[in-house]
């Protein structure tokens, strides 16, 4: 499965809200490398999972934020732009919450 590349950048980007995001991003990457690292050691199943579904839930916050975003500033300028670009937007945006929705 891979990342479908897009060309577009974000709008209305905050520096404050780049650098926590990128934060968390960084912290969870952790988490993970330590998630391999019990597997590797055959750490308890339950421990495994404990930590796997922490990791989880912090990826959901991060990308509760970026969709908090998306709305905010990408949808909401996709807007000002004009019907086209708005439904492009708002296609891609439903199409994001199906996958989500899985």
């Amino acid at each position: 499965m891979g990342i479908k590349a897009s060309h577009k950048i974000a709008s209305g980007v905050c520096e404050a809200d780049r650098s926590r995001n990128l934060a968390r991003l960084k912290r969870i990457e952790g988490q993970v490398r330590g998630i391999a690292q019990m597997v590797e050691q055959d750490r308890y199943c339950v421990d495994v999972l404990t930590q796997i579904a922490a990791a989880q839930s912090a990826l959901r916050s991060v990308g509760k934020e970026m969709l908090r975003h998306h709305l905010k500033h990408c949808v909401a300028d996709a807007a000002r732009l004009g019907k086209p670009e708005f439904d492009a937007t708002s296609d891609e945006l439903i199409e994001l919450l199906y996958k989500n929705a899985r």
